[in-house]
């Protein structure tokens, strides 16, 4: 440890740490909502336009469309725009697969369970090419789109009754 001055020593002392030992509830635990069950032929549909790590819009999105695929919808997920970018298999470093932080692979990692589960994963080839990845660089599984298709299928799973969930980041 450091050679502190007083004035230092003073400022660790002044307020306990930790003030709460690990394990306290910090929050109460009551659900105020019904944890609905999909209804038969019900859908769950979620635009992302978010740059993977950029925020954590995109992965708390795909994690929401999972517990909808969980609760029994027919959950699809659609990323366009710079939020292609979280369809890639070859983020890592130094190499693909390897993670340079913790995290690093919790987008590609969530999308492959989602995959696994029966979801759908779109993707929009132009939103790719405005970053310069790749078709062939997708996740196994994800479907690459045309641009057009972005608005047909907001259309398509609106007329189904679909909850759509809009997620969009600059």
């Amino acid at each position: 440890m450091p050679e502190l001055t007083d004035l230092e020593k003073q400022s660790l002392t002044e307020i306990p740490h930790p003030s709460l030992p690990e394990g306290s509830s910090l929050y109460g635990g009551t659900k105020v909502f019904p944890d609905y069950q999909a209804e038969n032929g019900e859908s769950y549909f979620t635009l992302v336009h978010g740059i993977a790590h950029e925020s954590s819009v995109s992965f708390v999105a795909i994690l929401q469309a999972t517990r909808a695929l969980r609760k029994g919808f027919e959950s699809a997920i659609y990323f366009y725009g710079p939020g292609s970018l979280n369809c890639l298999a070859t983020r890592g470093f130094p190499t693909t697969g390897n993670s340079a932080f913790p995290g690093e692979h919790n987008i590609n990692n969530s999308l492959k369970t989602f995959i696994e589960e029966g979801g759908k994963v779109y993707c929009c080839r132009f939103g790719l090419s405005l970053h310069g990845a790749r078709e062939e660089d997708l996740i196994e599984g994800v479907i690459p789109t045309h641009p057009l298709d972005v608005q047909d299928a907001l259309i398509h799973y609106g007329r189904k009754g679909a909850i759509i969930n809009s997620t969009y980041m600059f």
